[in-house]
C-alpha cells in the first residue's frame, strides 16, 4: 500500500539526495538515465508544468507532510520547502492517529491549483481525502499561499473501500470526476461538484472501475489510479501487487482504456480491471541485476509540445532500495496503445 511515512526518512539518510541515474562509464540514453538531482525520496509522485518549471508533489517523510520539488527541464530537480508541515485540524480529529499526507493529486481548475491528499493511518480504510488550493505554484509570487478546503471524501469500516490514492479529471462533457482507492473492494470513481471540488451527491454510490477478487479474507491489491484522455478512450493506469518494501517491492503498473469514464476498462486482449486485468504499463522486473524495482503509482503529464509522459517512483537497488523519482516519455503503439520509454 501507499501509507509507507515511517520509512522515507531513513532511506533518504541511506541513499542520499542527489543520485546519478546511468552506471558509471555508460551513457545516458533515456531520460530516466538523465535525472539528476533531488531525487530521493519520492514516493506517489504527480507532476503539473506552470509556465517555465515543472513541479512534482509526492507523499512527504517526517513533517514535510507532502513534498515539493521543481525543474526547468524534467531533468534537474531540486527539493523546495514542503507544502504542508502539520495537519489540518479537521483531519486530526477526522483520522485520530494520523500523522502524515500521502499520495497528492494535481491540477489547475477554475484559475486556482487544486491539491487532493489523503490522510489515513497504515492498514485502515479509516481515511480521508483532503483538498487544499492556490492560485499559483509560484513560492515568489505575492499571491502564492495553499488555503485549506477540508474534507472531501472519507471512508470507515463500515465501507467497502479505502479513500486514499486521489486523482481528478474533467471529462469531454465538462463533467468532474475523483477516483480513489486501495486495496479492500478496488477503485472508486466519484463525480465532483465543478465549484467545490468536492462530491455533487454526497450520498451517492461510486462508481466500481477496478478491483482484484481474492478469496475472503485475501489480499487484493490494487491501488493508485490515475485517468488519461487521449484518442477517443479514457486510460485507467493502477498499480498492482506490493510496494513500500525497497528492493522486494513487487508493485507494478497495469493500464486499460474504455469509451466511458465510469468504465468498463479493459486491456489490450480485454481482461476487465474489474476482474484484476489490464495489459502491463511499468512491469516489475524481477532479474537480479536490473537496478530499479516495484515500479508503481504512475502520474501523467500531457506537455504543451504534445508530448505525453510518465511519472512514478520505483525503489534503487544500487541506494538501500531508496524510492526513486522516475520520469519517462510516452509514445503511442500503431495499435493505439501506449508505451513507456524506460
Amino acid at each position: 500500500m501507499r501509507q509507507t511515512i515511517i520509512t522515507l526518512a531513513s532511506l533518504a539518510l541511506l541513499a542520499g539526495s542527489a543520485i546519478a541515474q546511468a552506471p558509471t562509464g555508460q551513457p545516458a540514453t533515456t531520460l530516466n538515465d538523465r535525472l539528476t538531482g533531488d531525487l530521493v525520496p519520492t514516493h506517489d509522485p504527480v507532476i503539473i508544468r506552470e509556465g517555465g518549471t515543472y513541479h512534482v508533489f509526492s507523499t512527504g517523510h517526517g513533517d514535510r507532510l507532502i513534498e515539493a520539488r521543481t525543474s526547468p527541464d524534467l531533468v534537474h530537480w531540486t527539493a523546495g520547502k514542503p507544502v504542508f508541515t502539520t495537519l489540518p485540524n479537521w483531519a486530526k480529529q477526522a483520522i485520530p492517529g494520523s500523522n502524515g499526507m500521502w499520495a497528492p493529486d494535481i491540477s489547475y481548475v477554475n484559475g486556482r491549483y487544486r491539491l487532493y491528499y489523503s490522510v489515513s493511518t497504515f492498514g485502515s480504510n479509516r481515511s480521508a481525502i483532503g483538498l487544499a488550493t492556490s492560485p499559483t505554484l509560484d513560492p515568489k509570487a505575492k499571491n502564492f499561499g495553499w488555503r485549506d478546503e477540508g474534507l472531501v471524501v472519507m471512508s470507515t469500516r463500515e465501507d467497502d473501500y479505502n479513500a486514499i490514492d486521489p486523482n481528478f479529471i474533467i471529462d469531454r462533457d465538462g463533467r468532474h470526476w475523483l477516483s480513489l482507492g486501495s486495496f479492500w473492494t478496488g477503485i472508486k470513481l466519484f463525480e465532483l461538484d465543478p465549484r467545490t471540488g468536492k462530491p455533487k451527491d454526497p450520498k451517492a454510490t461510486p462508481y466500481a472501475i477496478a478491483r482484484r477478487p481474492a478469496p475472503a479474507g485475501g489480499p487484493a491489491p490494487v491501488e493508485a489510479p490515475f485517468i488519461v484522455d487521449h484518442g477517443g478512450y479514457y486510460w485507467l493506469m493502477v498499480s498492482y501487487d506490493y510496494c513500500c518494501k525497497g528492493v522486494n517491492s513487487t508493485y507494478y503498473t497495469v493500464i486499460g482504456r474504455s469509451k466511458a469514464i465510469t468504465g468498463p476498462y479493459l486491456g489490450k486482449d480485454g481482461s476487465p480491471l474489474m476482474e484484476g486485468g489490464g495489459s502491463i504499463f511499468l512491469r516489475a522486473d524481477l532479474q537480479e541485476q536490473q537496478r530499479f524495482r516495484g515500479p508503481g503509482h504512475a502520474g501523467w503529464l500531457h506537455d504543451r509540445d504534445g508530448k505525453d509522459y510518465v511519472v512514478y517512483h520505483a525503489y534503487d537497488k544500487q541506494a538501500n532500495g531508496a524510492p526513486t523519482l522516475r520520469i519517462a516519455p510516452v509514445h503511442w503503439g500503431a495499435d493505439g496503445w501506449p508505451v513507456a520509454d524506460y
